[in-house]
């Protein structure tokens, strides 16, 4: 089905999917993180084994993103859409029954596979319903329902595990996925699989998601040597992934899609660049804010609001904007605009007042909103229908390493500066240089990041790669 000959509720019904789909994951993720302390005391788990519970789905989804995002393409968008619901919806109901650490881990797993599924097809679907003049302004619609699961997840996450326990964050995700699944089935017609008939690359597929598990674990145990080590294999099998991929005929990354378009390309690369430089952002603020600051968590909640409002209030603007002006204009500006932020941050001590810290998070949320929807849009229009899908669960990895990329730099600056102790108050001169730190390597992500994104070019007639 083109997206020209889509009726107007083929449209609705898809902008409603994309959104709730948009919103689902962002929300159990950030709403879970409150949860952690409550589940570790109730499953007596140690700091490791508490992080793998929030580890083991930014994993698993990373990993599944791309093989689902091309099987969509090969046997269709909505059915892998569907698919998807279901098995976040049985994931979510297995983790809100969990019984012990490993189960709950395990469910975990299974819930980011759902989640893989539902993200690699979600924008694809909007892309092949709307048509070119329509699509910036929905894929912002879709891009501020993740900033609003992000900003009410925290509080929402909070009361519920207060008034009716860590499980109902679960048992309320079920119920949000099964909603979707009825919209999903009876409202949204048709089907897209521009590459129907394809075989689907199981060796690339195991390959791929054995590297970047690989990456990513060896991420998360940096700076030990075992880190090191997991990194170099890891990095080789992606090297290995790519000659691989080049030589097949249908392959599950088509590596020409980087190779013969650089708009594509670029646009990945600084969408790697942004999240690597951001995400860690609310985490080392959150510490500081209650750990050298002293404030309480719901204050400093309070505080950290204002970026995601501003992500939320400004993405459709930047996502319209983004069907009149050239999206390398806008999201240029947006990644300048958080490299402005980030350097801003640098300078934040002890005594910086509230009201100005606020400003700052209000113009970084600012500079990531423009940033985010017309680079979504960029990389969307820059492909053929054939590959909505894997275009769509390309950019969804990179937001996944690149939320791994930013944990780890702000976790290794800790380790080389402070050490594997507790931040207390003898030490919040050094957690104030490891901060600033990280800022400075997350602002000069940025810059490099500006540099991908005009390095784009204009959004020009798709080059074909078969």
């Amino acid at each position: 089905m083109q997206s020209d000959q889509c009726d107007n509720s083929t449209k609705r019904a898809a902008l409603i999917a994309a959104v709730m789909a948009s919103f689902i994951t962002p929300f159990m993720g950030s709403s879970i993180n409150i949860a952690l302390p409550s589940i570790g005391d109730e499953f007596s788990m140690d700091a490791i084994l508490i992080g793998w519970v929030a580890t083991s789905y930014l994993l698993g989804a990373a990993v599944f993103l791309v093989p689902a995002g091309k099987l969509s393409d090969i046997i269709g968008r909505k059915k892998i859409f569907t698919w998807g619901f279901a098995v976040y919806s049985i994931g979510s109901l297995l983790c809100g029954l969990a019984t012990g650490s490993f189960s709950l881990i395990l469910y975990r797993i299974i819930q980011s596979i759902g989640s893989a599924m539902i993200f690699s097809t979600g924008i694809a679907i909007l892309t092949s319903v709307y048509p070119v003049g329509e699509r910036g302004k929905v894929l912002g619609i879709s891009v501020a329902s993740v900033y609003f699961g992000l900003t009410i997840g925290p509080f929402l996450g909070g009361v519920m595990t207060d008034q009716l326990g860590w499980r109902s964050i679960f048992l309320a995700n079920v119920l949000l996925g099964l909603i979707t699944l009825v919209v999903v089935m009876a409202m949204l017609k048709g089907e897209w699989a521009e590459s129907r008939g394809d075989s689907f690359d199981l060796g690339g597929s195991v390959i791929y998601g054995i590297s970047l598990a690989a990456i990513i674990y060896g991420l998360s145990v940096l700076p030990a040597p075992t880190g090191l080590w997991l990194l170099i294999a890891g990095l080789v099998g992606i090297f290995i992934f790519i000659a691989l991929e080049l030589r097949i005929r249908t392959p599950v990354l088509d590596i020409k899609l980087f190779k013969g378009n650089l708009t594509f390309g670029f646009s990945n690369l600084a969408a790697l660049l942004n999240y690597s430089a951001t995400f860690g952002v609310t985490f080392l603020m959150s510490l500081y804010l209650q750990d050298v600051r002293g404030f309480n968590p719901q204050y400093a909640g309070l505080i950290l609001i204002a970026q995601p409002v501003m992500m939320t209030v400004f993405s459709p603007f930047a996502g319209k904007l983004s069907d009149r002006i050239e999206p390398q204009v806008v999201a240029s500006v947006g990644m300048a605009i958080l490299a402005a932020g980030l350097s801003a941050l640098v300078f934040v001590t002890e005594l910086t007042p509230i009201w100005l810290i606020v400003i700052i998070l209000l113009v970084f949320g600012l500079g990531y909103a423009l940033f985010s929807s017309p680079n979504t849009n960029a990389i969307m229009s820059s492909v053929e229908k054939r590959y909505y899908g894997v275009a769509s669960a390309t950019l969804a990895t990179m937001r996944m390493v690149g939320q791994m990329l930013s944990m780890g730099i702000a976790m290794l600056v800790f380790s080389l500066i402070i050490g594997k102790v507790e931040i207390t108050p003898d030490i919040h001169d050094k957690f104030m240089v490891s901060m600033k730190t990280a800022f400075v390597i997350f602002a000069a992500l940025c810059v490099v990041g500006i540099f991908a994104s005009l390095a784009r070019g204009k959004i020009r007639p798709v080059i074909r790669t078969d």
